[in-house]
């Protein structure tokens, strides 16, 4: 398995005067960086992949749908048409990086409710969009792998059997699906058995403790979650998610109030420590 850290504990969109973030996690042990990549720039990103080799740092990367008017499940055939464009600006940034996976809910608008569930047009709408992109993704050499959230951020898919169903809808070699432990911790009953039952459909993990702070301090199952990845031969990245307050608008989105660790140096050292403990066992 291979170990990674989200950058949106720092930035929405990782700058020049943040590489030095590069070398830290670096120094801690990891494998790579997710970058956030909310809006295309492959000139930039060709710029931070070549910070990265520099480093010796693989990436993936994360993206959300920005709006209604770029949504997969909409209604609207010419939002749709702009969602396909708009996604495949971001799998070019993921490109220039040199980037193996964009991961991400891109699937709805966040915070975007109907008052209802999925529906199975929508369903359909979503797949045909993101069939399109995945194949152009191929090309591109960048894997899809699609996030299901919790029922408090989306509606549209927000368990781990949806998010293998969806991608068995899909039906491309090159879209997959992932597990949160920090969801699961929310809608599963069992997370770590429901991630080992839906293991063929998994292409990327994501380690966030219950309230998002450092890994190994609350009640997420981590630990089993873990174990689970190690018996079925998952050998994709595991990569921690955590969320503070240094970005006002990042936080009110993520909805963190309150300091959850003391500093964000005990999230990427401490956390790295508590997966190669699990994983050691």
């Amino acid at each position: 398995m291979k170990i990674g850290f989200n950058l949106l504990l720092w930035t929405g969109a990782l700058q020049e005067d943040q590489f030095h973030l590069l070398s830290s996690l670096k120094g801690a042990g990891y494998d790579g960086v997710e970058l956030p990549i909310f809006a295309a720039d492959s000139a930039h990103y060709k710029i931070v992949g070549d910070a990265l080799r520099d480093q010796g740092l693989r990436s993936t990367a994360v993206t959300v749908i920005p709006d209604e008017a770029r949504s997969p499940i909409s209604p609207e055939a010419s939002h749709r048409a702009a969602s396909v464009d708009y996604l495949k600006s971001i799998v070019d940034s993921c490109h220039a990086a040199g980037t193996e996976i964009l991961m991400g809910p891109f699937h709805q608008p966040l915070g975007v409710f109907s008052g209802n569930g999925p529906t199975e047009t929508e369903w359909k709408h979503a797949a045909e969009v993101h069939r399109k992109v995945a194949e152009y993704a191929q090309e591109a050499g960048v894997k899809l792998v699609i996030e299901w959230l919790n029922r408090f951020e989306c509606y549209f898919m927000t368990t781990m059997q949806q998010g293998a169903e969806y991608a068995a809808l899909v039906d491309h070699p090159n879209f997959t699906t992932m597990f949160d432990t920090f969801h699961a911790n929310i809608e599963e009953k069992h997370p770590a058995e429901s991630l080992r039952k839906y293991i063929k459909s998994v292409g990327h993990v994501h380690i966030s403790e219950n309230d998002r702070g450092t890994p190994g301090t609350g009640n997420a199952e981590i630990r089993q979650s873990l174990a689970v990845l190690k018996e079925e031969g998952y050998t994709g990245w595991v990569t921690i998610e955590a969320f503070g307050r240094a970005l006002p608008e990042l936080a009110a989105a993520t909805r963190v109030w309150r300091d959850l660790f003391p500093a964000p140096e005990e999230v990427y050292t401490k956390g790295i420590a508590y997966i190669k403990e699990c994983l050691a066992e």
